[in-house]
């Protein structure tokens, strides 16, 4: 999420960098954002108006009562009881306006650092280091990694269609130890050599979750809603029980404000805006500090879908410090684990449809840091590197590239994606991507930190990274050790996992 005032400033800067992702229409919104808080800012710059002469007028009417006049007392109510409508309805004006441009900055990217390369797409990504050779097979037709675990009978994504349907898949005995030990050994390689902390997080997080790393509402398509859907009744039993819990509060304030002498027009008002706010999270400006709004909160509407299966373990690892305040010696945080993944591939059809590449369930290890901003683009190098060292103890080969402005992520500044060589396909695919989202994430999660001796806080820098995905890592090894007679020999750093197994064959 971007900062509006930082946008009120200055909102050429966003525009450029949303031309430089190649994103005109993303551009164009930030002038109507513009607009749109102009008007926001009028309107309340008007109810401040209005409560400042509602304050004026109260304070008239008693000393017009005082001294009998009555007639302009009660011409002194009529206005203030104007003034209360009109107030009531530039509330609702400026929290449409607040809501709309919430809504519109929701959906506009990050801004990429001036060192991420322009391009259009995957083609203007720009190499920033390889390592080692790519092997030599004793096989002249090296094979892909689903012909290899078919005919091993280990791998099979017909039974897991009948079960699921297409992108699925059924690993047994070999290889799905295989895949049990790559995620076994990326995690103790995490935790213990490079400082990440392990955690098992939920895999079903709600809308807040999902919208703190910026994967809702933009992406929604591409995610699996969990969950069953309501009965109009369960919902309106739902929100009634929540409106009840009010009610005692409301009716309490009533008999305080009679106590101290407010007529039956303020309470009522007083019971039509308490009434407002539970059930739209609206009220007047002239309540805003009120006491007679202490304990009462907006009723959260249930959702059709409550939950949704994670895309990652960025999700629930970065919404670990959600609107929390950090001391500054507490960073950085690095969070890792191993979890379950489910992406619908919304826009993926005829793409890697053969195989484990593409699939809608999935594993992967997941890193996530949280940093102070001084500190982010060294911890972005550092991530980047764990991922690495996974690869190399394997004997890898692999490339990491710099993405360029079209082809990085939605919540990303800058992204550095691992490519690992599958001798199979004969090219390239990528098995890591590590990103620095700077404040971006936090803005959108309230994830603030403090330094020792200031009073201000600062938003935490987040950075994510896959550490790594491991059915890629899976077909990586299968592809870059597999033998002539099908087989496939197993890297040193894994037979440990495997019970001392040096080499999966066929039965």
């Amino acid at each position: 999420m971007h900062d509006i005032r930082a946008l009120r400033a200055n909102p050429e800067t966003l525009k450029a960098a949303m031309l430089r992702r190649g994103k005109p229409e993303e551009a164009a919104k930030v002038d109507e954002i513009v607009a749109l808080d102009a008007t926001s800012r009028a309107a309340r710059t008007e109810m401040e108006t209005l409560l400042a002469r509602r304050n004026a007028a109260s304070k008239e009417i008693g000393q017009a009562m005082a001294q009998k006049d009555m007639a302009k007392a009660e011409l002194l109510k009529t206005e203030v009881a104007s003034g209360k409508e009109r107030l009531a309805a530039l509330e609702a004006e400026t929290a449409g306006f607040e809501t709309k441009i919430r809504d519109i900055l929701s959906g506009i990217p990050n801004v990429p650092f001036d060192e991420v390369p322009e391009g259009a797409d995957e083609h203007g990504n720009v190499e920033y280091r390889r390592h080692s050779e790519k092997p030599k097979l004793d096989t002249n037709a090296p094979k892909e990694h689903y012909e290899l675990g078919e005919a091993l009978g280990m791998m099979d994504f017909e039974t897991a269609a009948k079960l699921s349907g297409s992108r699925f898949v059924v690993l047994q005995r070999g290889l799905a130890r295989l895949e049990r030990a790559l995620g076994q050994f990326m995690l103790d390689l995490h935790t213990t050599e490079h400082g990440y902390t392990e955690v098992n997080p939920p895999i079903l997080v709600k809308d807040e979750a999902m919208f703190g790393t910026a994967q809702l509402p933009k992406f929604r398509e591409d995610q699996f809603a969990a969950g069953r859907k309501l009965t109009a009744a369960e919902r309106m039993a739902s929100v009634q029980s929540e409106a009840n819990k009010y009610r005692d509060i409301i009716a309490s304030n009533c008999s305080k404000m009679a106590i101290r002498g407010a007529s039956q027009a303020d309470i009522s008002a007083y019971v039509r805006y308490a009434e407002d706010f539970i059930f739209q999270g609206t009220r007047t400006l002239w309540m805003a500090d009120d006491w007679r709004f202490e304990g009462l909160n907006r009723i959260e509407f249930p959702e059709e879908s409550e939950h949704w299966l994670v895309p990652t373990a960025e999700v629930p690892l970065t919404n670990l410090v959600r609107e929390k305040i950090l001391s500054e010696e507490e960073l950085p945080l690095r969070f890792t684990a191993l979890t379950p993944c489910f992406r619908a591939e919304a826009g993926s059809a005829g793409r890697d449809t053969r195989g484990m590449l593409r699939q809608h369930q999935f594993n992967k290890v997941e890193l996530v840091s949280i940093t102070t901003p001084e500190t982010s683009r060294d911890e972005h190098e550092r991530m980047v590197t764990c991922a690495e060292t996974v690869l190399k103890k394997l004997g890898l080969h692999f490339r990491t590239m710099t993405l360029c402005t079209g082809d990085m992520g939605f919540a990303s500044q800058k992204t550095y994606d691992i490519e690992v060589w599958l001798p199979g396909q004969n090219t390239y695919r990528e098995i890591s991507s590590c990103s620095v989202c700077g404040d971006f994430q936090a803005r959108r999660m309230d994830a603030r930190f403090k330094s020792p001796g200031e009073k201000a806080t600062r938003f935490v820098h987040t950075l994510n990274g896959s550490g790594v995905a491991v059915g890629r890592c899976l077909i990586a090894v299968m592809e870059n050790y597999q033998n002539a007679d099908g087989s496939i020999t197993l890297p040193d750093v894994l037979q440990p996992y495997m019970g001392g197994l040096k080499k999966i064959e066929k039965a």
